[in-house]
């Protein structure tokens, strides 16, 4: 599906798939976990889900002769620290706009885990005090025309690269890797799990599950908090994904399948039951998942096992996006664990 399209290796290949044993026997054992683990897919600042986009999206900036990669995020963001760390490895500089998307006040919150990893790789770190907002930012518009103001040559990467026109072919290719380690293992997936904010990675593997059928066994858990926009901007991004890898079917709403219950209290605050999920699979299986998003798409995917959503005999991959080194600015609330 995405032959002619140009490819930057960020990534060591490849993730690996495990099968969440421990988790599995938790839940009964009626249900089948497993996790393909993008927060190790490669050397890069600790890796993750945004690096797949990046790689479709890196030829572009090459070509337009760029000398900055300038992107924007919450404090905590992972997209912004693999930006950060894309323009190092491919010789440019990065601006980056960092929000205060998460009403969350521990003492050393901006200045611990994604953040700090930024600043290590030589970005240029901007503070605005500005909400949650998964749209277009005037504070990012601002920060692209300093850098042309300064004689620089910006390139644009919006929040999680998700609206950029290259967004969605990163997830495009999660599936097709997903469907050569499913001939390996000898089984299919009957569900894909993941967690759902600025759209492109739920919209990728919409599209390249569409190939064989499986579009609507897709299911996202919403971590914004804003989910109607959520869902509209994911349906946005699948139809210009499917028009550019020429998919031979629509996609519709309905396609979209978006759990919405666990995203509260409200986006990068996590509440009790995500806690909760964060440490029972931490306790059982040493797999460390962040406050701000696996943790949330962890909890969404233990109660639907639990309130019995996916039939008995399901095997259910968990996509693991990253974002571990959020957990840092989180220090307070898990100081006993």
């Amino acid at each position: 599906m995405l032959e002619k399209f140009e490819k930057y290796p960020l990534t060591f290949g490849p993730t690996p798939i495990e099968k969440l044993e421990s988790l599995t026997k938790h839940f009964g054992g009626d249900v089948e976990l497993y996790a393909k683990r993008e927060d190790c897919n490669s050397g890069l600042a600790f890796g993750g889900n945004k690096l797949r986009k990046l790689e479709y999206i890196v030829p572009d900036a090459i070509a337009t002769g760029a000398d900055t990669l300038v992107s924007i995020g919450g404090v905590q963001s992972n997209h912004t620290r693999l930006v950060a760390a894309t323009a190092a490895k491919i010789g440019m500089k990065c601006r980056l706009v960092q929000e205060s998307w998460v009403p969350h006040e521990d003492a050393v919150y901006d200045r611990v885990g994604n953040i700090l990893l930024s600043r290590v790789m030589g970005a240029d770190v901007e503070l605005v005090d500005e909400g949650f907002d998964i749209g277009i930012r005037k504070s990012w518009e601002s920060a692209l025309q300093d850098v042309k103001d300064k004689g620089g040559k910006p390139y644009a990467i919006p929040a999680g690269a998700s609206v950029h026109k290259y967004g969605g072919l990163g997830f495009v290719g999660f599936a097709e890797e997903v469907r050569d380690q499913e001939d390996e293992l000898g089984f299919k997936f009957d569900y894909i799990v993941v967690c759902t904010v600025t759209g492109s990675t739920h919209a990728g593997m919409l599209v390249g599950f569409a190939k064989d059928g499986r579009e609507r066994n897709v299911i996202g858990i919403d971590a914004s908090c804003t989910p109607k926009q959520t869902k509209a901007q994911v349906l946005k991004i699948a139809q210009n994904t499917a028009q550019l890898v020429d998919l031979d079917k629509a996609i519709s709403e309905a396609d979209i399948i978006l759990h919405e219950e666990y995203a509260y209290p409200i986006y990068g605050v996590p509440s009790e039951e995500t806690k909760e999920a964060i440490r029972l699979c931490a306790r059982l299986e040493g797999m460390i998942t962040d406050p701000v998003y696996e943790g949330k798409s962890m909890q969404g995917m233990m109660d639907l096992v639990k309130k019995g959503y996916f039939p008995k005999g399901s095997k259910v991959l968990y996509a693991h996006l990253g974002g571990v080194p959020a957990i840092n600015g989180y220090g307070y609330t898990f100081r006993n664990g």
